[in-house]
């Protein structure tokens, strides 16, 4: 096995002293099929022209620290770096004679340096430092520029991930509300303090906690979403903290808990207020201790995890009521953030209405219809107790009828109300004289039952509500939830 690169590793020599130059060249001179001196500069200045204009045509410099052309050392150090950050530099100098001299070595490491010799001891005459040791030092740092341009290319490509997740998950608006929404977001991507995210059923509350992860330090690693209200009491415990094989009866194998999938991430526990007091318990020691406690497991396992959590109840009133730990809110409500109800930014419809149209009607195969400003106006008007959630189910609505014009009685019609401003009786939603395409029956019960359970969630304050309203298990809620589509 060889330690030389199929690759010839190209250099750029800055030296200004042709004596010194001759001595690098005969150090190398026995591997020019590896090593290849393409230019040799004797300016600073020139040699930082030279790379700016093609630094892809070379991999390793090696420079003397005292130089000519007005810059030299640790500022030349810097400025190459900032040129190309991967390409790595090795330093020649007669500044010392001590390869030992740590602070040298560190001012030089510390600029961005890869490694430094002393152009003393050895043959002074024939060659540079030692000359095993410089052609080593040459192929590791070859190796090394090597790997953190494969870095920095597949830290390019997450950021490209990153970027185009935000784009897809971005928060549309301009109101005020919004616009302020969107500074605490900004703000909470700075640190890694907890966050308490409130708002009602609907407003968008896991969206404002991607964005915070997405903006975050963390963004390259995973974001766990669970809906604290969908898990059975008896396995909340087992489906966050896991379990080791055999811990119980069934337990064939070992199950990593959400906290561990979402190590060095974050985890977004969604309607907090629903997770059962034994598991408030063991939350409350993994943001004290960084540490989880696995069922069937003797020693507790350690984890990094930003926590967001969200709610649409008053914590405030659960803590009074002894039913949510007081010493586990105030862990929890750090920093806490209120997502606006839609009615509260009314002026946003419009915007949010267009978006969805263009998302919604390529998935439909609509054509994108145009709404008169008297039936904007009711949609403004609205009140929106689903809010944004139930605007998406409006706006699929709008497209299902398929109508080029939507008129001021089209949405009174999807919105349920007459002129008078009642809710529309029930039998008449089901009039399927006005359909213009007849459907198979089992896709419209599918489509009666995706809208009746929007509806219901809509006008719900938490999943769990939803499912008690339609008498439904919380696992057979959130089973056929996704079975139809609803996130």
């Amino acid at each position: 096995m060889t330690i030389f690169p199929e690759k010839t590793i190209n250099i750029l020599l800055i030296e200004d002293e042709e004596f010194d130059v001759r001595r690098v060249r005969n150090t190398i001179k026995p591997f020019v099929k590896t090593i290849n001196i393409r230019s040799v500069i004797s300016n600073g200045r020139n040699a930082l022209d030279t790379l700016a204009a093609g630094k892809e045509a070379y991999d390793v410099v090696i420079m003397d620290f005292q130089i000519a052309g007005g810059i030299m050392g640790e500022n030349l150090i810097r400025e190459i770096k900032k040129i190309d950050p991967t390409i790595q530099i090795i330093v020649i100098t007669k500044m010392t004679v001590n390869i030992a001299d740590y602070e040298f070595a560190d001012s030089l490491m510390k600029a961005g340096a890869y490694w430094y010799c002393t152009k003393y001891p050895g043959d002074i005459e024939e060659y540079i430092y030692q000359p095993t040791d410089f052609i080593l030092s040459i192929i590791n740092a070859y190796n090394k520029s090597l790997l953190e341009k494969e870095q920095s290319k597949t830290t390019k490509k997450l950021l490209r991930s990153v970027e185009s997740s935000l784009e897809q998950k971005r928060i549309i608006g301009n109101s005020p509300a919004v616009e302020q929404l969107r500074k605490q977001i900004e703000k909470c991507a700075e640190s890694d303090v907890s966050v308490l995210i409130s708002g009602l059923s609907g407003t968008g509350k896991e969206l404002v906690a991607q964005n915070i992860h997405l903006k975050g330090k963390r963004r390259f690693e995973n974001f766990i979403a669970i809906n604290c209200g969908s898990i059975p009491g008896e396995l909340v415990e087992s489906e966050l903290f896991g379990y080791e094989k055999g811990s119980f009866t069934g337990a064939t194998t070992a199950k990593a808990g959400l906290f561990e999938t979402a190590n060095h991430g974050t985890i977004f526990l969604d309607e907090i207020g629903e997770l059962p007091l034994s598991a408030q318990v063991k939350l409350l020691r993994v943001i004290q201790e960084g540490e989880i406690e696995k069922i069937g497991r003797t020693e507790a396992l350690k984890v990094n995890v930003r926590i967001i959590a969200a709610t649409n109840k008053h914590l405030e009133k659960e803590v009074e009521e002894r039913t949510f730990r007081e010493d586990l809110f105030y862990r929890l409500n750090v920093v806490p953030i209120h997502v606006p109800a839609l009615r509260e930014r009314s002026e946003d419809i419009p915007m949010l209405i267009e978006y969805f149209m263009g998302l919604f009607s390529t998935d439909m195969g609509k054509p994108v219809p145009e709404i008169t400003d008297e039936a904007m106006s009711l949609l403004k008007a609205a009140p929106w107790k689903g809010n944004i959630r139930e605007l998406k189910n409006v706006v699929q609505r709008i497209l299902f009828i398929g109508d080029l014009i939507i008129s001021r009685e089209t949405i009174q019609f999807i919105l349920g109300i007459s002129d008078s401003g009642k809710a529309v009786p029930v039998t008449s939603l089901f009039d399927f004289s006005t359909m213009q395409e007849l459907l198979p029956l089992r896709q419209l019960e599918s489509l009666v039952r995706q809208k009746y359970f929007e509806f219901i969630r809509s006008n719900s304050t938490s999943d769990a509500e939803a499912a008690k309203k339609l008498g439904l298990a919380p696992s057979n809620y959130h089973r056929m939830s996704k079975e139809l589509g609803i996130k």
